[in-house]
């Protein structure tokens, strides 16, 4: 007798960012809080945001932020391909958690399908331990010059045997053209596939929207399941550069300024999201010496392609100008990338990234090497203080994952005790921090430390910290319950009633 097989549902989308991976989330835990094993998967996502599992997989930050709503422990087979863009027509793919290579774009054709068995054995192992998988696209369906040999859309909801949902956004303008211009593109039988539309991020009352949501229904002959308003207070990591603006931040009253360096290929950079979310802190991206000016911290992110950007740096100004506000009194986190920026040399004799040695921007005492080799890997610890910037921050809980192709030598003044070894370094007055460790900002408590020393040195008072803002899952799930059709989704499920198996 055959195995039973989870049900599964996709999201697919009239284009890049209209909101599928925050649906998605939405509904991981809308039917995990029902009782269900949900689990999310996206066959090939592309992004410089990744994540970490537990057994030191690499995998999309998306999956991993909708794995976290589900209730379930991320794991590679939720997204067994992960793209991640080195230059404009070039890319690392990680294939089941780990590095397989760097290929250029008309090289990716061949290479899917070699991928597509990897794919589908995935999905299989999910939908063999979970009662729902929650599917989630990439793009466009309709993207025609991409359609021969995608492993993604329409090929995945084939061998999954799922109902699609189209998801249009109509913050952005254009969401009747964008909705039933991409069922127009679809070929028949995959036209067929798509049982309802889902308009996504309407501002305002959705009464006023009723009149469009009868001319799509008139129009594509399918159901419009509901109009999700635009959550502003309900924010998740980021996914990829296209959300950089979510980390502009410009409250009344701020009396802290924090530059972001916009590096041309920052990754992981939603770990920043809850420093601009700090009452007092306002939070810009800097893209030229001359936006730089003499901030409070300057924050130099992690990057997918270390030396390039560096280059980058150098070219615009952005070199000297953070080394003159050093020298003015203005402090500096370098985080991954960013920390290796920082040190006296970055050399790659393998051509990892960029074959040959480049001088760093010489704020710290180190050198990074790069190998063959993802450093892929989850830590925790305690925070060892020192002077300046972590002043404050001694003993305190630290978490975070690694994940970098670069060794740092030469570490002096470790920042954090790890258990199996100490990590980081700080200049002698501590106001140039550096550490392979992304993900520390999200402790509250530390994060709260940094701003403090930072505040003390200015001469000014931090507002009082936010309340913990309520599970933005549920927060999320309660908006989705509110918003579309639940009883409608459960019959294209197959569920009973309820949510129910």
């Amino acid at each position: 007798m055959a195995e039973p097989l989870a049900r599964t549902l996709m999201l697919q989308g009239t284009s890049s960012s209209v909101g599928k991976s925050y649906l998605v989330a939405g509904l991981c835990r809308l039917y995990a809080r029902r009782g269900l094993r949900v689990a999310p998967f996206k066959a090939q996502n592309m992004a410089l945001n990744a994540a970490v599992t537990p057994d030191g997989a690499e995998i999309g930050r998306a999956q991993a932020v909708q794995a976290e709503a589900a209730g379930v422990v991320p794991e590679v087979a939720m997204n067994p391909v992960l793209l991640k863009a080195e230059g404009d027509r070039t890319c690392q793919v990680v294939l089941m958690g780990r590095p397989l290579g760097t290929y250029g774009a008309g090289e990716m054709a061949a290479l899917r399908a070699r991928l597509w068995p990897r794919v589908r054995a995935a999905l299989d192992q999910l939908r063999r331990r979970f009662d729902l998988v929650v599917i989630e696209g990439a793009g466009s369906p309709a993207e025609v010059n991409l359609r021969r040999g995608e492993i993604v859309n329409m090929r995945v909801a084939k061998a999954a045997g799922a109902p699609v949902l189209l998801v249009g956004d109509v913050d952005r303008g254009g969401v009747f053209a964008a909705l039933l211009g991409t069922l127009g593109l679809l070929p028949p039988s995959q036209r067929r596939r798509v049982v309802g539309l889902i308009v996504n991020r309407l501002r305002g009352d959705p009464a006023l929207f009723a009149e469009g949501v009868a001319f799509l229904e008139r129009r594509s002959g399918l159901p419009v399941l509901g109009v999700v308003p635009y959550l502003d207070q309900v924010r998740l990591p980021a996914e990829d550069s296209l959300e950089l603006p979510l980390l502009v931040s410009r409250p009344a009253g701020a009396v802290l300024d924090v530059a972001v360096v916009h590096l041309g290929r920052i990754s992981n950079f939603d770990e920043l999201q809850p420093l601009a979310g700090e009452p007092g802190v306002g939070l810009r991206l800097v893209s030229r010496g001359d936006e730089l000016g003499r901030p409070d911290l300057v924050v130099l992110p992690g990057t997918k392609t270390t030396v390039r950007d560096l280059e980058r740096l150098r070219a615009g100004g952005l070199a000297q100008a953070i080394r003159g506000a050093r020298e003015a009194g203005t402090a500096v986190l370098g985080i991954c990338g960013g920390y290796q920026m920082l040190g006296r040399h970055i050399d790659d004799p393998e051509g990892v990234e960029e074959r040959g040695s480049v001088p760093g921007l010489g704020l710290l005492p180190t050198r990074t090497r790069f190998r063959p080799g993802k450093v892929t890997v989850l830590r925790q610890g305690r925070a060892l203080g020192g002077p300046g910037l972590l002043s404050r921050a001694g003993g305190l809980e630290v978490r975070g994952y690694e994940i970098h192709m670069g060794r740092v030598q030469g570490e002096r003044r470790p920042v954090w005790d790890l258990g199996d070894h100490r990590e980081g370094c700080r200049s002698p007055d501590g106001w140039v921090v550096g550490t392979s460790l992304h993900g520390a900002l999200a402790e509250p408590r530390l994060r709260r430390s940094i701003l403090e020393s930072l505040a003390e040195r200015r001469g000014v008072r931090l507002p009082p910290p936010a309340p913990a803002p309520p599970d933005p899952h549920d927060a999320l799930a309660d908006a989705l319950e509110a918003a579309l059709d639940v009883e409608a989704l459960d019959r294209i499920v197959g569920l009973e009633p309820g949510g129910g198996r």
